[in-house]
């Protein structure tokens, strides 16, 4: 007669099934299936905790609604992980990060230079072109604050008054 395995888990063990549970121990959160740890993460890492629950469920461990019930998230979250999964592999989770571009021209001595030019009311087109810097960049600078554009005044024309001679 075969040998019947029971699960046993440790009472803190919070079940997502009968043979897959999960435990915060410190600041890492751990999946076990019966006694045995199979997964861990740290407690604040989103995009471990979408690949350990999507690989549970296309492993065929848990199904999608367990999870939902076990963790509250939202049922179509973990149908996107799971999709993401299946389209993408691990690598679908963990892609490297796009680096942020900046400005390389718009160095802190530069964006003093532009700012007194600015300030003397020169108009962007020509302060990028004394600078050899693309107006947009300028523009993108004064929008978001780095820079500041000097408001140009209009002429005021002033109306000739009409003197009747009699």
């Amino acid at each position: 007669m075969p040998q019947l395995v029971l699960p046993l888990f440790s009472p803190d063990c919070k079940l997502i099934n009968n043979q897959v549970g999960f435990e915060k121990i410190g600041s890492k959160i751990y999946y076990f299936h019966g006694r045995l740890p199979v997964f861990s993460h740290e407690e604040d890492d989103l995009e471990s905790f979408r690949f350990i629950t999507s690989q549970l469920v296309v492993g065929g461990n848990v199904r999608q609604q367990q999870i939902v019930k076990a963790f509250g998230v939202s049922a179509i979250s973990v149908k996107r992980s799971v999709k993401r999964l299946r389209e993408h592999g691990p690598k679908g989770f963990f892609r490297q990060s796009a680096r942020t571009r900046s400005a390389h021209v718009l160095t802190p001595e530069v964006k003093a230079k532009v700012q007194k030019c600015l300030e003397r009311g020169q108009s962007v087109s020509e302060t990028g072109k004394k600078f050899n810097i693309k107006s947009s960049t300028i523009h993108k600078a004064i929008q978001s604050g780095q820079l500041e554009k000097k408001k140009r005044q209009k002429a005021l024309r002033s109306k000739e008054t009409k003197v009747s001679v009699p």
